[in-house]
């Protein structure tokens, strides 16, 4: 390959004109992206453009796709060290490219070692302004929601950072289709009460106020992880929840027992297979409480409860008690929306929603928010 001379290496802070994307700690340097969707965009001339990284992680390598004047690109995984990835070389030097580097992989609570930092660009180009885009949504939500199944076979079941994206999942079609910039709080068999196996920890309301409270780690605390989120430094149009999968789970589950005390939690079922009337109950008050959560943050956002896309077990709960959030608070800025459910032509890998359930969803919500937006 022939060098190319022209090319100048740039500090992030170095950089005139960037736009970030996703919760982040805007203040650290080099700058990380915790959460799926998080990334770094620019528009840049020139006929080469270079990204400094630095990875780390125990157990699962962070994923990350890049997109060109919008269009996808690439998709590749990442391995632990420092270097440089090339994002496009042999351009035109003096058209300008749109370019974006986004995180895949969801915020791992489970590897507190798993991270990703941007640490800078080289090009032989000059670094133009990136305007914002129409709208601003916040996508809150569980495994569907960190795309889980968008990509590998049906019959593919190992749990595995590949096989997440928000390349093919619904939040990134809803805000391409509405020309919106999206942030993403997400994680795997977590809750609105509990996680998949009745664990009390497992839930994202307890997590909702840090920059990336699902980010796990003493390294990513020190890269501000834990830090309370601003929540005027980015106010959505809309804020669109997608749980009470997990939470529908766990009343088929047995007990879980706190390793350290003994305590239990259990979400149950009565004998005729109803829910018990006071474990049903504390979950609908945890609907109530996350709302009341969201709201209290985002005063002008308007809210979207999907559901659906794995079963609607849990759909008169859900809709029961945002009908009591609204009559005990008067807030009618909110609305239930149910998707569509996971067919054996719609299922991707890990028996979850594949990248034609997303687009069915995705079509479902895009419809919903253009009469609220």
């Amino acid at each position: 390959m022939v060098r190319n001379e022209k090319l100048k290496e740039y500090r992030l802070k170095e950089v005139e004109n960037y736009k970030i994307h996703g919760r982040t700690d805007e203040g650290q340097d080099p700058l990380p992206l915790f959460s799926q969707g998080s990334g770094i965009e620019v528009n840049v001339t020139g006929s080469e453009l270079w990204i400094d990284v630095e990875v780390d992680f125990d157990v699962y390598e962070p994923w990350v796709w890049t997109a060109l004047n919008g269009a996808f690109l690439s998709r590749q995984m990442l391995m632990a060290g420092s270097y440089s990835l090339c994002l496009f070389r042999g351009m035109s030097p003096d058209t300008v490219k749109n370019v974006r580097f986004v995180r895949e992989l969801q915020a791992m609570s489970e590897d507190g070692g798993c991270c990703l930092l941007i640490k800078g660009f080289r090009s032989d180009g000059a670094f133009c302004p990136v305007p914002g885009r129409r709208y601003k949504l916040e996508f809150i939500g569980d495994s569907i929601t960190s795309g889980e199944g968008t990509y590998g076979e049906k019959t593919d079941m190992d749990w595995l950072p590949m096989y997440m994206s928000v390349s093919r999942n619904y939040a990134g079609m809803v805000s391409d289709a509405l020309e919106a910039e999206f942030r993403l709080i997400s994680q795997g068999g977590w809750g609105i009460l509990c996680g998949w196996d009745n664990d009390p920890r497992h839930n994202i309301p307890s997590r909702y106020e840090k920059i990336c409270g699902l980010a796990g780690g003493e390294r990513n605390e020190r890269l501000g992880a834990a830090k309370p989120y601003d929540f005027q430094s980015w106010k959505p149009d809309a804020v669109i929840v997608n749980l009470g999968t997990n939470d529908a789970s766990a009343f088929d589950q047995p007990a879980w027992e706190d390793p350290l005390t003994g305590q239990t939690f259990r979400q149950r079922r009565n004998p005729d297979g109803t829910y018990h009337t006071e474990d049903i109950e504390r979950l609908k008050q945890a609907v109530i409480d996350f709302l009341g959560m969201i709201r209290k943050h985002n005063p002008g956002s308007h809210i979207v409860w999907t559901y659906g896309m794995l079963g609607y077990d849990l759909t008169f709960a859900i809709t029961d008690a945002m009908n009591r959030y609204q009559k005990e608070t008067g807030d009618a800025n909110l609305a239930f929306l149910q998707l569509p459910n996971t067919t054996a032509e719609t299922v991707g890998s890990r028996e979850h929603p594949g990248e034609r359930s997303h687009a069915r969803a995705a079509a479902v919500i895009v419809e919903y928010l253009r009469t609220v937006l």
